[in-house]
């Protein structure tokens, strides 16, 4: 039966007790993690979000009474002990931060009893994931998720004290604001006095933070809910936050300077890791053209190599259709994977497919110089030489190609190179490499829409250098835009914005917006324009994200207290539900059941 704690006090939490302790009668609070009965001796481990403590409950040393009582405990039952510290008399566990002491008890509390949990609080669980999720509750008092937890608001609170130190301001913006149909899709919350009228949940501040530059603030940060209804991946979630910053009065190097030595701080205070600053920049047609990634995982060679001019001339139909089609011919060298089995190589075939590609050409040089290529009977011996010789192929190598338009020879030979990485185990999550890459195309082609979309948001500014073109080639036109990516994700993404309203009414006209579209959309934001606006800038980081690498996680879901799955479901709250008639009718909406 549950007791109360009548007037007791904690004194410790269990691991924050050691051998200094010795000798101090102490009060621990926490859950029975394992009960252990020998027989007139009773080990029982405690555990909260500090670790574990032993309590011995032993003949002679405790009574009898208090000894019963300690061998009915289950797994998660919560106690209160009031004992005396002891060095431990038996051996010590060198794999508990307790390990060299334990606790006698003068007297146990049982402040809750608990059902048998279904399934064990333990590290590194086996439970599927699913089950774990439904109980999430009981998921969150494994130590492992407790660490992460920790980790995450140890970083806000860092982050926090950093910008605050560095001049900026906290300031929370609004959940509900109008729907804006560029970038992804919104979540949407019908108004009940409005009928026929919504709210969006924000994608990001965006629009906001740039009206506190307006209005002088000069430097704005926020750790930002934002809701995107997109689909999930490891690295996604429906909600997310972000740490939301805009500076006044800055470009591109003042912004990245500010955020490389916030990064630095939070490495160095959270993970003990010293961040080489500057961080290395490149272009974003550099990271292209050597990785075919616009986040490049900079921890293994294996670069993309352009191949087009050598292999020009020779008779392979699928390099010369590539060519002939403004494309090009570029390769992959997997150094001693020359050996690949005929299987595994048909694997990473199908696996370019996904990709876009419409195979994989690919030669193997054996270990005694010997060549086997999937192409070799169209190429002359001397072309064949050639295309070795320019990739550096070398005895033992397997050299991997893929011939399309651009966009699809580095999506193919992006995703190859990081699927080879994974299988070659290149990618080692204690190495931290960072990247900022910079000068995005402002605009993309989709085939979709059939026009131009911005790359980022079309409050991006142009290159100065660029705004030339932005008429007669807008393709060709560079953003003032930055990414910092880590280990190949991108953590975090900003631009310079515009500022000149003639620059933002053209960047609409760019993007197919009439005047009268932009003003319906924009309007507040370019009336606040007409009222002196300094120039400004802004980044803002997924802060689950750059967590999930920190923690060294795979999953998102690891660092976030009550995640959703991938469609976007609570297996916990079991949300989204239905409502009832009545508050359908209070917003005036009707749910129409779809046929089939």
């Amino acid at each position: 039966m549950a007791e109360s704690m009548q007037g007791l006090k904690r004194t410790h939490r269990c691991a924050e007790l050691s051998a200094a302790n010795a000798g101090e009668t102490v009060t621990i609070m926490g859950w029975v993690q394992k009960n252990r009965n020998k027989g007139g001796l009773v080990f029982v481990d405690v555990r909260d979000r500090s670790g574990i403590i032993q309590v011995v409950f032993e003949e002679g040393k405790s009574d009898a009474a208090l000894i019963e009582k300690a061998a009915k405990l289950r797994a998660e039952y919560v106690v209160a002990v009031v004992g005396k510290v002891e060095k431990r008399s038996g051996a010590v566990n060198e794999n508990l931060a307790t390990g060299e002491i334990e606790v006698i008890p003068e007297q146990m509390r049982i402040l809750a009893e608990s059902e048998t949990p279904p399934f064990p609080i333990e590290e590194n669980s086996k439970t599927k994931e699913e089950v774990r999720l439904k109980y999430r509750y009981l998921d969150l008092r494994r130590p492992d998720l407790q660490r992460n937890l920790m980790m995450r608001s140890k970083v806000a609170t860092l982050t926090r004290q950093f910008l605050a130190d560095e001049g900026f301001f906290e300031i929370e913006t609004p959940m509900m604001i109008g729907s804006t149909p560029e970038g992804a899709r919104d979540y949407l919350v019908p108004s009940r006095l409005h009928h026929g009228c919504f709210y969006a949940l924000p994608q990001s501040p965006q629009l906001f933070k740039q009206l506190l530059m307006c209005s002088g603030y000069d430097r704005y940060f926020q750790l930002a809910r934002c809701f995107r209804d997109e689909d999930l991946r490891a690295d996604r979630q429906p909600e997310f936050t972000q740490i939301d910053m805009e500076l006044s009065f800055v470009d591109v190097d003042d912004v990245i300077d500010v955020n490389e030595r916030l990064l630095a701080k939070l490495f160095k205070e959270v993970l003990g890791i010293e961040i080489e600053l500057p961080i290395p920049r490149m272009t974003w047609q550099e990271a292209m053209d050597r990785y075919g990634s616009d986040k490049p995982d900079v921890r293994f060679g294996m670069e993309l190599c352009n191949v087009t001019e050598v292999v020009k001339g020779c008779e392979f139909a699928v390099f010369k259709g590539a060519i002939e089609n403004g494309g090009s011919v570029r390769g992959i060298n997997a150094k001693g994977q020359g050996a690949m089995p005929r299987k595994k190589i048909d694997k990473l075939v199908s696996f370019a497919k996904d990709y876009g590609a419409k195979g994989l050409a690919y030669i193997a040089i054996q270990e005694d110089g010997s060549v086997k290529s999937s192409f070799a009977k169209f190429m002359k011996e001397e072309e064949t030489s050639a295309l070795i010789q320019a990739m550096g192929g070398e005895n033992g190598d397997l050299l991997l190609f893929a011939a399309d338009k651009n966009k699809v020879v580095w999506d193919v030979l992006g995703a190859l190179r990081l699927e080879l990485a994974r299988q070659m185990e290149l990618l080692d999550k204690n190495d931290y490499r960072f990247l900022w890459v910079t000068e995005f195309p402002l605009l993309e082609w989709s085939e979709e829409q059939n026009r131009y979309t911005a790359m980022h948001h079309p409050f991006t500014m142009p290159m100065e250098e660029d705004l030339e073109y932005i008429d007669s080639d807008p393709g060709r036109v560079r953003a003032k835009a930055y990414d910092i990516v880590l280990n190949g994700n991108e953590i975090g993404g900003g631009s310079v914005r515009i500022f000149n309203p003639e620059i933002q009414n053209k960047m609409f006209e760019v993007l197919g917006f009439t005047p009268e579209q932009a003003q319906e959309q924009f309007g507040f934001l370019l009336t606040a324009f007409k009222y002196g606006v300094p120039p400004h800038a802004g980044l803002a980081y997924g802060l689950d994200r750059l967590v999930m690498l920190m923690a060294k996680e795979d999953s998102i879901r690891d660092v976030i207290a009550f995640p959703k799955v991938k469609d976007a479901s609570d297996l916990m709250t079991e949300a989204p539900t239905a409502v009832d008639q009545k508050q359908l009718e209070e917003l005036g909406l009707e749910v129409v059941k779809e046929e089939g």
